[in-house]
């Protein structure tokens, strides 16, 4: 009967529970190795060890009729043990086994994947370092000016209601003062002769009509054709002057726009330049000397070492900028004079060979300086600009 048993459980592989009871035999293979993995592997070595020998005992199933069938030998149930196990172990894979397959689930990743991830990486946190370097320039830039305009804005209303003091270049002030007055005097000069111009060009354009009109009416009208085919003459002559006078006044008020507007706004624009850094001069040297009138701790001397440092910057900016205006201001005036020394003689001859009526004398004075007269019609559109 016992090998009967033996060969129906090794057939049906019936588990064993704890207490040495077998399970239904409708059970399944999964609940049996549920139940195997809840088996405490210390009890049963210690029971191996303390109690009797397993392979002279028995244990009684009440799962069949007789009570001699119901009798099973102890080791029949170790090897039903062992083969349960095996079945568990064959289901459930080791933490090991487990732990190599992921590990060589990683080794078969491809290395340019990782590679990638980390070159993301580290370009993200080199393009957020630059960014945040950026950013911080900035704010440090803003802090300067910030600071910067609060002191030559203290200075300045300081300077206007007699409270604080200001650097004064005695010379240099009255040189560019005259340079303003002779700026807006020579800006006069501008706008007259433009205005000249533009009378005298107008002039011209009616005595050029007034002798077409004369020269149709000269044909048509034949007991006035003498009479009208002089005055015809007479206007298209002065028509004729008239154009190189209007060339000679156009050269002259080119020049002078020049002048005026290019060379002299230019050292203006420098003289600008000088005046803002001599404001900032004055703002850092009142704010040094107000830090050296105070207290002498260490705090205050570490502001008024940099304080020291900053005037030094502004003074060394401000007589840079006072040597260029001085330089500026020499050229300028000696430009001036040779300028205007030309465009004068100029304007004079042209102005009194024309209505001298020297027509040789007025061209010869156009040829003495180099001015090219524009062919008649050169400032009217083509035809096919107006098409």
């Amino acid at each position: 009967m016992a090998d009967s048993f033996m060969g129906k459980a090794a057939t049906m592989e019936i588990p064993i529970n704890s207490n040495g009871e077998t399970l239904a035999e409708d059970d399944s293979l999964e609940q049996a190795a549920k139940i195997q993995w809840t088996l405490d592997e210390k009890d049963l070595q210690q029971v191996m060890v303390s109690g009797p020998n397993l392979n002279e005992t028995s244990i009684v199933s009440g799962g069949y009729g007789g009570p001699a069938g119901g009798i099973i030998p102890t080791s029949s149930i170790k090897d039903l043990r062992m083969k349960s196990r095996g079945q568990v172990v064959g289901l459930v894979p080791s933490q090991s086994a487990a732990s190599r397959i992921a590990n060589q689930n990683q080794t078969d990743q491809p290395f340019t994947g990782s590679g990638m991830h980390h070159s993301n990486s580290n370009q993200n946190m080199s393009v957020e370092e630059a960014n945040r370097g950026v950013a911080v320039e900035k704010l440090d830039s803003v802090k300067k000016w910030g600071i910067n305009t609060y002191k030559c804005t203290k200075q300045m209303f300081s300077e206007r209601f007699g409270r604080g003091s200001r650097t004064v270049d005695l010379e240099l002030e009255a040189q560019i003062d005259v340079l303003r007055d002779t700026k807006r005097k020579y800006e006069s000069v501008l706008r007259l002769t433009s205005a000249l111009t533009s009378h005298f060009y107008n002039m011209v354009q009616t005595q050029q009509a007034l002798g077409d009109t004369f020269a149709d009416l000269s044909q048509k009208s034949p007991e006035l054709r003498d009479e009208f085919g002089y005055n015809a003459e007479t206007q298209k002559l002065l028509c004729r002057n008239g154009e190189v006078l209007l060339g000679a006044i156009n050269f002259f008020v080119s020049s002078i726009n020049t002048l005026v507007n290019k060379t002299m706004e230019d050292t203006l624009m420098t003289i600008k330049l000088y005046e803002a850094a001599r404001l900032e001069f004055d703002a850092y040297r009142a704010d040094l000397e107000e830090l050296s009138l105070g207290p002498r701790d260490a705090a205050t001397m570490v502001r008024i070492e940099v304080s020291q440092q900053q005037y030094q910057v502004q003074r060394d900016k401000y007589e840079r900028l006072r040597s260029d205006v001085t330089i500026k201001l020499k050229f300028l005036e000696e430009n001036k004079v040779k300028v205007m020394h030309k465009q004068l003689l100029l304007f004079h001859n042209a102005i009194s060979a024309y209505f001298a009526g020297n027509q040789q004398q007025l061209e010869q004075t156009l040829r003495q300086f180099n001015v090219k007269l524009k062919p008649p019609g050169s400032d009217k559109p083509s035809w096919l600009e107006e098409s």
